[in-house]
C-alpha cells in the first residue's frame, strides 16, 4: 500500500521539478515529461533532434535541480571505450612502490548526456551496453559498481548521416524511451531568445534530492495496475509482430520485427510513471497511450518495403493503436 499523504507530498515535489524546469526551458514539455519517465523508471532517453534545441540544457538543468552529478561525453569517431568509463594507471607510492589505480572515467556519474552517441565507432557505442544494462563498468579484472540514479540520455541528429555509425538494434532496445524534439513555435522561438539576451540567464535551484528521487521510484514501482491493463498493453505490442493475429494491415506490410518484451516492461512502467507525474493514485487507460510511441517508435523495425514507401515508424504505431485498444479490454 502507499501511504496517501507520502504520494501526494511527492507528487507535489515533482510538480514543483517540472515548474523549475520550465523556468530555464521553453517548451519541450513533452520531452521533458518523457526524461522525468525515464528517471523515475530507472531508464534511459534517445533524444532525436537537430542541433541547438536545447538537449544539453535541459539535461544540465535536470541535474541541477536535483542535486544530481552531470557529465556530458562527446562522442566522436576517435574516442575509446576507455575514455568513458576509465582506466587504469600506474602510480607509485611514497616507497618507491608501483601499483595500478582505477581513475574513473565520465560514466561515473548520475545524469549521463551522450552526445551525438552515433559519431562514436561501434566498439565505443558498446562501451555503454554495461553500464546501461548492468549498472557497472568492468575495467580489467574488477567491477565497478555505478551509483543510482543513473541515465543515460543519449542524443543523435536525425538530418546529418555522414560519418556516423548507426546504433545497433540490440542498443537501441536498451533505451526506455525514444524523444523526438521538434522546433520550437513561433512564440516559444521569441521566449528563447528573449531569456537569452536579456542579461544572465535563469539558473535553476536545487529542489529535490537524490535521496528524495529514489524514494519517489519505489513510490511509482508500488502503483497498482489493473489486470486488463497487461492484457492491453500485451496485446499492443503483440501487434507490432508482422506475423500476429493481431497485427494491422500496416503492420503486416511494412514491418520486418515487432518490438521486444523490453517494449512492454516499458509500456506498464512508463505508464505507472505518467499516472505519478499527472497527480493520479492508479494507472489508467490514457497512461497507456501516452507513453505507447516514445516506448516502442524504437523497437518497431521497418522493412525495405516500408523504408522505400516512406513510412514511419510512428504511423504503423498509430494504426496499431486505432486497432487494437477496442478488443484487447473485453
Amino acid at each position: 500500500m502507499i501511504d496517501e499523504q507520502v504520494l501526494q507530498r511527492t507528487q507535489r515535489m515533482f510538480q514543483e521539478l517540472r515548474e523549475e524546469i520550465g523556468r530555464v526551458i521553453v517548451g519541450h514539455d513533452a520531452v521533458i515529461e518523457g526524461v522525468l519517465i525515464c528517471l523515475l523508471c530507472q531508464g534511459h532517453a534517445l533524444l532525436e533532434g537537430v542541433p541547438g534545441l536545447g538537449k544539453t540544457l535541459l539535461v544540465r538543468t535536470l541535474a541541477r535541480a536535483l542535486g544530481l552529478e552531470f557529465s556530458r561525453i562527446q562522442f566522436t569517431p576517435d574516442l575509446m571505450p576507455a575514455d568513458i568509463t576509465g582506466t587504469l594507471l600506474l602510480m607509485e607510492d611514497e616507497a618507491g612502490r608501483r601499483h595500478f589505480e582505477f581513475a574513473r572515467g565520465p560514466l561515473f556519474a548520475h545524469l549521463i548526456l551522450a552526445d551525438e552517441i552515433n559519431r562514436a565507432t561501434p566498439k565505443t557505442q558498446s562501451a555503454l551496453l554495461e553500464a546501461m544494462q548492468e549498472r557497472s563498468v568492468t575495467v580489467g579484472n574488477n567491477t565497478h559498481e555505478l551509483e543510482e540514479p543513473f541515465v543515460v540520455l543519449a542524443t543523435q541528429n536525425p538530418i546529418e548521416m555522414e560519418g556516423t555509425y548507426p546504433l545497433p538494434e540490440a542498443q537501441v532496445d536498451r533505451f526506455f524511451f525514444k524523444l523526438k524534439l521538434a522546433y520550437p513555435d513561433l512564440g516559444e522561438l521569441e521566449e528563447i531568445i528573449v531569456r537569452n539576451t536579456s542579461g544572465a540567464p535563469y539558473s535553476a535551484r536545487e529542489v529535490l534530492s537524490r535521496e528524495e528521487v529514489l524514494a519517489a521510484r519505489e513510490i511509482v514501482a508500488a502503483f497498482p495496475v489493473p489486470e486488463q491493463l497487461y492484457r492491453y498493453a500485451s496485446a499492443l505490442v503483440h501487434a507490432t509482430h508482422p506475423d500476429s493475429e493481431l497485427a494491422p494491415p500496416a503492420v503486416r506490410e511494412y514491418v520486418e520485427y515487432g518490438a521486444s518484451p523490453r517494449g512492454g516492461i516499458s509500456l506498464i512502467a512508463g505508464a505507472k510513471a505518467h499516472a505519478f507525474l499527472a497527480g493520479e493514485v492508479n494507472v489508467g487507460l490514457e497512461d497507456i497511450r501516452a507513453v505507447f510511441a516514445p516506448s516502442l517508435n524504437h523497437r518497431v523495425i521497418l522493412s525495405f518495403k516500408g523504408e522505400a514507401a516512406g513510412v514511419s515508424p510512428e504511423e504503423v504505431l498509430d494504426e496499431v493503436l486505432r486497432r487494437v485498444e477496442v478488443d484487447a479490454l473485453r
